[in-house]
């Protein structure tokens, strides 16, 4: 998928994005990586088929060492949940979840019948369905999007904080929570970035506008800023963590 000429244009567009910034993918195509799949019916189904493509590996590690932290949740909204593969395996391991896969429109009119899940469009910077607890995750395979759209890293400082307000407003005040998997950076010496989260960094200038990697503090600012200033990170066998973030 990654070397389809659709994801290779973003590449050759470097140099103008460090001379003028913002995203390759824009600069390639002349509009957002969303806008596009969303105008583009061929695209779009590159891009969803590639968003399953990794979900078993991921979810293992996912699954495995997060059982606890799903079996007290009765309901759970997976927030750019794609086509909800992701989400139907975590029901599939705790069926007593009912599950709310949450994305754009034009995604979720392409997801199947999972048994325990829903699927609902919608725009996370406008509002997020309610729910016991929010799920974002990331991928980190080669192509573009093999496990569900990028959250997090996908977005800038400012963006990110509007993502969990929204989050904060649809989950429970005493007993809600976020689940984020995603890449927390440990910087080793004088190198803040070892090879895979440069690679990851220049995967958002080639498909997102202000998306990045971040360091533990760097989570930890934007959590207390969208109203959770309690976490905790759990290390999983990934080179994702989980962040598990309460509003008190």
């Amino acid at each position: 998928m990654q070397t389809h000429p659709w994801l290779m244009a973003p590449w050759h567009c470097f140099s103008r994005c460090v001379k003028e910034g913002g995203s390759a993918f824009q600069k390639a195509h002349g509009r957002e990586i969303w806008d596009f799949a969303s105008e583009n019916p061929e695209f779009n189904k590159l891009f969803n088929d590639g968003m399953e493509c990794t979900a078993r590996i991921i979810l293992k590690a996912i699954l495995s060492e997060y059982r606890d932290g799903f079996s007290s949740l009765g309901s759970l909204i997976d927030v750019g949940g794609g086509t909800g593969r992701a989400l139907s395996e975590i029901v599939k391991s705790h069926p007593h979840i009912n599950g709310i896969n949450f994305d754009l429109p034009h995604v979720v009119a392409k997801a199947p019948v999972y048994p325990g899940v829903s699927h609902v469009g919608g725009d996370m910077f406008e509002s997020i369905p309610n729910a016991d607890a929010v799920f974002m995750k990331a991928s980190l395979a080669t192509d573009l999007n093999q496990l569900s759209t990028w959250i997090m890293h996908d977005w800038g400082d400012e963006d990110c904080v509007k993502i969990l307000k929204n989050c904060r407003k649809a989950i429970p005040e005493k007993s809600g929570k976020v689940i984020i998997v995603d890449l927390v950076l440990n910087p080793e010496g004088n190198t803040l970035f070892d090879d895979m989260s440069l690679i990851w960094d220049l995967v958002m200038v080639a498909y997102a506008s202000g998306g990045k990697e971040r360091t533990e503090n760097q989570w930890k600012k934007i959590l207390i800023e969208g109203g959770f200033p309690r976490y905790k990170i759990i290390k999983i066998p990934s080179l994702t963590s989980i962040i598990e973030a309460y509003p008190e």
